[in-house]
């Protein structure tokens, strides 16, 4: 994988969980406590620092083969969750991914939700809030950089890719202070979909002993397949859909539950 790729990749990513974490922050902060969503981010990135410490180093003691077939299978089961539903979007079984509509169950959520303080923390929900939004997306960040970045003995040039998606998606958001609706997120899931499910083939299968024609090339071969063969299927799904909208045809629709 050449180091351009690996950049792109990353920071394609860590920007969808970027979105999303600052979609929470921002929705807590307009809807209850800006300082205390403040302190919940800033919570959240002392804890998620302090578990990179003493987790990261572990992953560099593990051997290289049991690394990519434990990766390359996780990565496998996430880019195919997301592959699925950017199918399943593309071709209209499900609706599009609207960060607005995100955003405002955030705020009505938060609005709800009781007030009060602790200590420090003015408002506790919307601390809790930040803190969990920026967490869980944190270690999936953590995870794309580490995986990503060990398996191509590349960490410095994956950690540059997460803090540039980090930096330009917190920036977008300061300064309009809304959800970042503009973002195409649905196209950049699908995007992301086919290249943790490529990556996750390649690294699974060089993980259980297979050599891949080419080695690191292959995966030119691998991901334009992987596109393709999503495509399909998003084309193949859209016809049937637009076939049972105007009721041609005797075969049932498939609802999103008959695809799993």
């Amino acid at each position: 994988m050449t180091t351009f790729v690996l950049f792109f990749t990353v920071l394609l990513a860590c920007a969808v969980e970027a979105v999303e974490a600052l979609t929470i922050v921002l929705a807590a902060g307009t809807s209850r406590n800006w300082k205390s969503a403040w302190q919940g981010t800033v919570a959240a990135l002392l804890v998620l620092a302090a578990t990179i410490a003493l987790l990261g180093p572990a992953v560099g003691q593990i051997p290289l083969g049991a690394l990519r077939l434990v990766v390359g299978a996780l990565l496998l089961v996430f880019g195919l969750q997301w592959l699925r539903k950017a199918i399943m979007r593309g071709s209209g079984y499900k609706a599009l991914h609207d960060e607005t509509q995100a955003y405002a169950d955030e705020v009505a959520a938060a609005t709800a939700a009781a007030s009060g303080g602790r200590g420090r923390v003015k408002d506790w929900y919307a601390f809790t809030l930040s803190f969990k939004g920026v967490f869980l997306e944190g270690l999936e960040v953590a995870f794309i950089v580490v995986t990503f970045g060990t398996n191509q003995h590349n960490v410095p040039v994956a950690v540059l890719g997460a803090l540039v998606a980090v930096t330009v998606v917190v920036i977008a958001g300061v300064a309009v202070r809304a959800p970042l609706a503009r973002v195409p997120e649905n196209t950049m899931k699908f995007a992301v979909g086919i290249m943790l499910t490529s990556f996750g083939l390649f690294w699974a299968a060089e993980g259980a002993g297979a050599n891949w024609p080419g080695s690191d090339a292959a995966l030119l071969a691998i991901v334009p397949a992987v596109a393709l063969l999503a495509l399909g299927y998003t084309s193949t799904l859209r016809r049937t859909q637009n076939a049972g909208d105007a009721g041609v045809g005797s075969a049932p629709v498939p609802t999103e539950g008959s695809l799993t």
